[in-house]
């Protein structure tokens, strides 16, 4: 069980850093909403620390230090360790799950770049739809349908995070659509960090992105009407709010260069509304055959792991090697360079 103290400062770190996820999270029973505070809280430090820090790769190594402590049950002395440990404990998290997040937050530290939509979906999986799997097992939802299509929601969301903030990472020199779009308009990617510009081009690679996260915040529906009941308004809650901000980017007519897009309170509260309403349908209403779909290939992996099921993880731990190798040789080298340099 996670001690009151640190779910109350979990609480806190979501209510002031996760504005979408804090507004659907109310809507969620007690017995799921306070260990998914406590999940995004954790999953926030880590995207936080790597994201705003300086030291993108010490960083990442830290984290993975601190998930092996949460997992050998010797949590570091920090309220998000101590409760994340306590629900790997109560839940029997897989370990895939939270390391397929480490591994989306390792590429962001060595500024890894996404060739096709489908890389970009490869991404998604592990730094959004690994939390969503990781959402399915604390609502103790382990069917492999319902978790492919928490993992649709998950990607979804993320691309509609990359769409919002094209403007935004090209100021830090970071790209996330993919680079074959990039090139067949004849656009430089340095050129574009020098000067990013709304180009028509750029707001249709924005248009396309929303659109595959459109077809994707509709397959995850299907999947709502698995969960616990007392949990679809929530979910519904946010994938509602996510789409909003997805709409407020089109009202921009696609410019995420010169408007970052946001949603008011007062369309949070009507997305609420229209959520409890489509989770009370999901009481009548027969079920949807999109449910079964096949998961996306990029995120079958998690979907395996989450299910209980055999997956072949050998290639995609390998990968997680590699790259935590690669960070550890950079951090050696910049050491040296500081040591040569006194």
């Amino acid at each position: 069980m996670i001690a009151h103290n640190d779910l109350e400062h979990c609480r806190s770190v979501i209510k002031t850093g996760s504005l979408s996820f804090h507004a659907a999270s109310k809507l969620l029973p007690s017995s799921v909403r306070d260990p998914a505070l406590a999940l995004y809280a954790f999953c926030r430090l880590a995207d936080d620390e790597v994201d705003e820090g300086n030291a993108k790769g010490r960083a990442v190594l830290d984290l993975q230090e601190r998930l092996d402590l949460a997992y050998r049950g010797t949590p570091k002395n920090a309220p998000e360790d101590r409760a994340f440990a306590a629900i790997i404990e109560e839940f029997d998290m897989p370990r895939a799950l939270p390391e397929a997040l480490l591994e989306g937050l390792a590429w962001d530290a060595v500024e890894r770049r996404y060739k096709t939509l489908s890389d970009v979906r490869s991404y998604s999986a592990r730094v959004a739809s690994a939390v969503g799997a990781m959402m399915c097992v604390l609502m103790r939802v382990r069917d492999p349908n319902a978790l492919a299509r928490a993992c649709d929601l998950g990607v979804a969301m993320q691309l509609t995070n990359i769409a919002r903030d094209v403007g935004e990472d090209a100021h830090q020199r970071r790209v996330y659509l993919p680079t074959d779009w990039l090139q067949e308009v004849g656009m430089e990617i340095e050129t574009f960090f020098k000067a990013p510009k709304p180009t028509r081009e750029v707001r249709s690679m924005v248009r396309s992105l929303l659109a595959e996260a459109h077809r994707l915040y509709i397959r995850s529906e299907a999947g709502i009407s698995t969960l616990p009941l007392n949990a679809r308004c929530g979910i519904f809650a946010a994938r509602y709010i996510y789409a909003g901000i997805s709409g407020a980017v089109r009202k921009n007519q696609h410019d995420s260069i010169n408007f970052r897009a946001r949603t008011s309170k007062a369309t949070k509260l009507r997305l609420i509304g229209k959520s409890a309403i489509r989770a009370a349908g999901t009481t009548i209403m027969p079920a949807s055959p999109v449910i079964f779909a096949a998961p996306l290939p990029e995120v079958k992996f998690l979907v395996d792991a989450a299910g209980g099921t055999e997956p072949k993880l050998i290639g995609r731990t390998e990968s997680l090697l590699d790259t935590l190798a690669e960070l550890k040789s950079r951090e050696v080298h910049s050491y040296s360079k500081g040591i040569a340099a006194e």
